[in-house]
């Protein structure tokens, strides 16, 4: 996390920015973004309300996909457990193979699919 921090200074203080794991494990490193995008100052002058924030990142932020169905449980268990309310935001994290759609060469055509 502090290697992609410094090659790109400011990268967690953009409201816009988003980052995706297409090949979450345990839902860590997604959670480990979501703790500095909230965090960030600039993030905080714009959105003050924690509830929003928080809702901000998760909805336009942070994307992930998920190889099986027990790994996507377990990843959006850990990204989203620290709230019930939040739990309801899984529409950015899916279940989706992206190690074989990258084989085959596909790769950017799932991710259309799976995002938009």
């Amino acid at each position: 996390m502090d290697a992609l921090a410094c090659g790109n200074p400011g990268c967690f203080d953009d409201a816009t920015h988003t980052f995706a794991d297409l090949y979450m494990k345990s839902g860590l490193y997604i959670t480990e973004i979501v703790k500095r995008l909230y965090h960030s100052d600039k993030i905080k002058a714009e959105y003050p309300n924690d509830a929003e924030r928080i809702r901000h990142i998760l909805q336009h932020q942070v994307y992930g996909m998920a190889p099986t169905r027990i790994i996507y449980l377990i990843a959006t268990n850990y990204i989203l457990g620290f709230d019930e309310s939040m739990k309801s935001e899984t529409k950015n994290f899916v279940q989706a193979d992206a190690s074989q759609a990258a084989k085959e060469g596909k790769l950017a055509e799932l991710v259309k699919k799976c995002f938009g």
